[in-house]
């Protein structure tokens, strides 16, 4: 496993570590659905002992992810183990009673509930989970003062954003000024990332760094769906009814699956390795965080670590997914 640095800061996470929403399991916030399909946590701390052994130091979790169930799962099968690793969490998608999840008392509320949660005594990388700061930024001022003062009571250790567009990048973290910046990034879209674009030129400038989450795109990029077969999944996981799932977004993606099983091989663990070190060959990315909810596939993730790609590799990436 190798590791790099998180912007400016002291903090190196390794190139391949874990997001945790799918331990939140089925869930709703608002009357919305937010989950996945609920996980079987032996099975959980089986893929987490094996991440550990194999370097993984890096978890991403969240509030919203299971309304704490992820952060509480994710401290029981660490224990003592927790003090040595670098730990994620954020703030933005669960509002509790507030307003607005921005609030400043509520992000210090859910930033004492999720200490406790994890049970740890500050959080290594506290992300604000979103770019919504309400209606012209009402929020926004009060939201980076609070995450300032937690970071100078020694709560936080680094700063984050995440967000879901570059306009909202470009208007929130110039005045935030966060270590790192977490969004999806996969070989479909490498909007945020890729040489040139306003994003990539922001974290280059800033010294920043870039945590990928949907690296393998909730599963496309291993041909894990077909079509013909779209898959009906349980009401509570946001992927429901989700256009990426059906059956003409499949359709769409079948021939470059195609190419790049020419190219790669067609196991779940070559298009693994090709989808995740494609993606850690820019060097703003700190490190990828594909999700897991069994040792199956906590294997085929942290494996994909071993071998980065070739120049040649990376370029037959770009042409098959016309970058």
């Amino acid at each position: 496993m190798r590791y790099r640095k998180l912007g400016k800061s002291d903090i190196s996470v390794s190139e391949v570590s874990l997001g945790c929403w799918t331990l939140g399991g089925l869930n709703w916030v608002n009357g919305n659905a937010n989950g996945w399909a609920n996980v079987d946590e032996k099975e959980v701390a089986r893929a987490i002992d094996y991440a550990l052994a194999r370097g993984v130091n890096h978890f991403d979790n969240a509030d919203v992810y299971g309304n704490g169930r992820a952060e509480r799962m994710l401290a029981r099968i660490l224990g003592s183990r927790s003090k040595e690793l670098v730990i994620a969490t954020k703030v933005g998608h669960f509002p509790g009673t507030a307003e607005h999840a921005y609030e400043p008392q509520h992000i210090r509320h859910q930033c004492e509930q999720s200490l406790v949660n994890l049970k740890r005594d500050y959080i290594d990388i506290y992300y604000l989970h979103h770019g919504d700061f309400g209606p012209d930024d009402r929020y926004l001022e009060g939201a980076i003062q609070t995450v300032q003062d937690l970071k100078r009571e020694g709560k936080i250790r680094v700063i984050g954003q995440s967000a879901y567009s570059s306009a909202d990048f470009l208007r929130v973290v110039p005045k935030l000024q966060p270590e790192v910046l977490q969004s999806w990034a996969h070989a479909m879209d490498t909007q945020f990332i890729h040489p040139g674009s306003s994003v990539r030129r922001l974290l280059d400038e800033g010294q920043m760094s870039f945590v990928a989450f949907s690296p393998l795109a909730q599963g496309m990029l291993l041909g894990k769906y077909k079509p013909g077969q779209v898959p009906d999944f349980e009401p509570g996981d946001h992927r429901r009814g989700s256009d990426r799932f059906s059956d003409e977004a499949l359709q769409k993606i079948e021939p470059k699956l195609a190419k790049l099983k020419a190219r790669f091989g067609d196991s779940t663990q070559s298009l693994a390795r090709a989808a995740l070190q494609y993606l850690l060959a820019e060097p703003c990315v700190a490190c990828v965080i594909p999700g897991f909810r069994n040792l199956a596939q906590a294997e085929i993730n942290v494996d994909a670590a071993e071998v980065p790609l070739v120049e040649a590799e990376v370029a037959a990436m770009r042409e098959i997914f016309g970058e």
